[in-house]
């Protein structure tokens, strides 16, 4: 499991959970899931991108618990979810998130679904499948693409082909552990993953969580990643869904997002932020809760409506 390195105090330390609960997926294995706010309250579960944690998304659980049940859950070898075996697959991310609705949803209970990144991949894996269907009400897609990553990313500088893909591929792929946060290691991450405006207390905050995931862990996802093939998941996600992306993106340049919006049966809104990079949750914490609570009060009802 990871090594927890989170940020201890302000606005983007982790909150205490409610209640902690293990979720089993399909092949056997264990995740990590938290639940905040009240039961009975409209319910939001949060799948966090690759290399992050729950803690990413304190933020929106800080905000949103006050009113709403928060589901957020570690993806496995991520956090406190062990990593299990590899190789890791986008059917292993769709049977997690089955799980974890399962084990705390009521049978037919709605929720909106919000996915980062690899979260939101998550959320495009697993929309033919019948727990995502019987659960999801709307979905926030938040800085993610369902195909084509590696080779349309950014975070090298050099002119789009082959080679930049292959060299994009090495780099994401390194297995070179990342080591401890340094304010080296924090421009090299605010560079390839925020927007150059990002506040010291949020790159601070995004470094800690990167760099507690394990080397192996980060190595056999961008594979995944490097390979992703997602198109058919997006034509499927049939129910409301809201896309958010960074125009200074370069893990997954806005260009996903623009085609996210374009192929999505019933997209209901693309929001690009200008200036803001790949993890918006963290760099627009109360856009992304905003787009979060709007889905929840057009698409969820409470849960004794939703069960009667």
């Amino acid at each position: 499991m990871s090594r927890l390195m989170h940020v201890v105090s302000g606005p983007y330390a982790p909150p205490a959970a409610a209640r902690e609960l293990t979720a089993v997926s399909a092949d056997g294995a264990r995740l990590h899931v938290e639940v905040h706010g009240p039961e009975g309250a409209p319910a939001v579960v949060l799948a966090h991108g690759w290399t992050c944690s729950t803690a990413f998304w304190a933020a929106q659980v800080r905000s949103l618990a006050a009113d709403h049940r928060v589901v957020a859950y570690d993806q496995r070898g991520h956090g406190r979810s062990p990593a299990g075996q590899a190789p890791y697959s986008t059917d292993m991310l769709a049977d997690d998130l089955e799980a974890v609705l399962a084990a705390t949803l009521a049978p037919g209970e709605k929720a909106v679904l919000a996915g980062h990144s690899m979260g939101g991949m998550t959320m495009m894996a697993a929309s033919r499948r019948p727990g995502f269907r019987e659960h999801a009400a709307a979905v926030l897609l938040c800085s993610t693409g369902s195909s084509r990553l590696v080779a349309e990313s950014t975070v090298l500088p050099m002119k789009a082909g082959r080679l930049r893909t292959r060299i994009t591929t090495a780099v994401l792929g390194a297995r070179a552990p990342l080591g401890p946060v340094t304010p080296v290691g924090k421009k090299v991450l605010r560079y390839a993953t925020m927007g150059p405006g990002s506040a010291p207390d949020k790159v601070e905050a995004c470094a800690r969580i990167v760099h507690a995931c394990p080397t192996k862990v980060r190595y056999h996802w961008s594979h995944v990643l490097a390979e992703l093939e997602l198109d058919e998941g997006v034509a499927a996600l049939t129910v409301p869904t809201a896309v958010v992306a960074g125009t200074a993106d370069r893990l997954t340049p806005v260009v996903h997002a623009r085609r996210l919006a374009a192929t999505l049966p019933k997209c209901v809104g693309l929001t690009e932020l200008t200036g803001l990079g790949h993890m918006t949750p963290v760099e627009a914490p109360e856009l992304v809760t905003e787009r979060i609570r709007e889905l929840s009060a057009n698409h969820v009802e409470m849960k004794g409506a939703a069960s009667a």
